[in-house]
C-alpha cells in the first residue's frame, strides 16, 4: 500500500517534504508532481527503483531516463555543457524541458543511453518538487508517468494512488497536474534537435 502525501501546491509543509525525502533515501519509488505532469522517480542510485520503473512502463535500455535537478549548477555536475548550449539551457530554465546530453563519470552506467552515453536532464518550474529537491540535495531519477498502452498520463493524485498503489511506495499530491510531457531537446550532436514536442515552448529551438 502506497504511503499518500497530500502537500499544499503553493506553500509545501516542511515536514511532509522531510518524509518525502526520508523515504526517497531508504529506497523509496514515488510518483510526484511536476511542472508537466506526473512522474516516477527514485534516488539516482537505486537500481531495484530503475527496474521498477522499467517494469512499471515497459521500457527497454534505450529509453533515455532524467535527472531532475534543483538548479543549474547541480545540472552541470552530471552532464558536458559547452557555451553555446550552456546558454540556450540558461534561456529555457526552469521550465517544461528535458534536454539529453553526453552525461558525465558522476552518472551511473545503468541510467546511460547505452551506445550514445547520455542521460536527460531538467530544472522543473514546480514549488513542490523544487522543495523535495532542496530537502533531498541530490537529483530525482525519473520518467514520465505513462502506463504502456495509455496515451496521456495520469493527472490525479487520487487516481494514481488507486491504481498504482501496489507498486509504488509513496503518492505525492499537491493537486492535478497538465497532460503534456515535457519537451524534448537532443544536444548531444551540437546542435539543438527536437526529439519530442510537449509542454515547453519550442520556437527557440527550431
Amino acid at each position: 500500500m502506497a504511503t499518500y502525501f497530500d502537500v499544499h501546491p503553493e506553500n509545501p509543509q516542511r515536514r511532509t517534504i522531510s518524509n518525502v525525502a526520508d523515504s526517497i533515501r531508504s529506497g523509496a519509488l514515488i510518483a510526484y508532481p511536476t511542472d508537466s505532469c506526473f512522474a516516477l522517480g527514485c534516488q539516482l542510485g537505486n537500481r531495484e527503483g530503475l527496474g521498477r520503473i522499467r517494469a512499471i512502463r515497459n521500457l527497454d535500455d534505450r529509453h533515455h531516463f532524467t535527472l531532475v535537478c534543483q538548479n543549474f549548477a547541480q545540472l552541470g555536475q552530471f552532464v558536458h555543457v559547452d557555451n553555446d548550449v550552456f546558454r540556450a539551457i540558461k534561456a529555457s530554465t526552469p521550465g517544461a524541458y528535458t534536454f539529453i546530453l553526453r552525461a558525465t563519470s558522476e552518472v551511473p552506467r545503468q541510467l546511460m543511453h547505452p551506445k550514445k552515453k547520455t542521460v536527460g536532464v531538467r530544472i522543473p518550474d514546480h514549488v513542490v518538487t523544487q522543495a523535495l529537491l532542496a530537502e533531498l540535495g541530490e537529483p530525482l531519477l525519473s520518467s514520465t508517468l505513462l502506463l504502456p498502452d495509455e496515451d496521456e498520463p495520469m493527472t490525479h493524485g487520487w487516481e494514481i494512488k488507486e491504481r498504482l498503489e501496489h507498486v509504488v511506495d509513496a503518492v505525492v499530491d499537491s493537486g492535478d497536474c497538465g497532460t503534456r510531457p515535457t519537451t524534448v531537446i537532443d544536444f548531444s550532436g551540437g546542435e539543438a534537435e527536437i526529439v519530442r514536442r510537449g509542454a515547453g515552448d519550442t520556437t527557440r529551438f527550431e
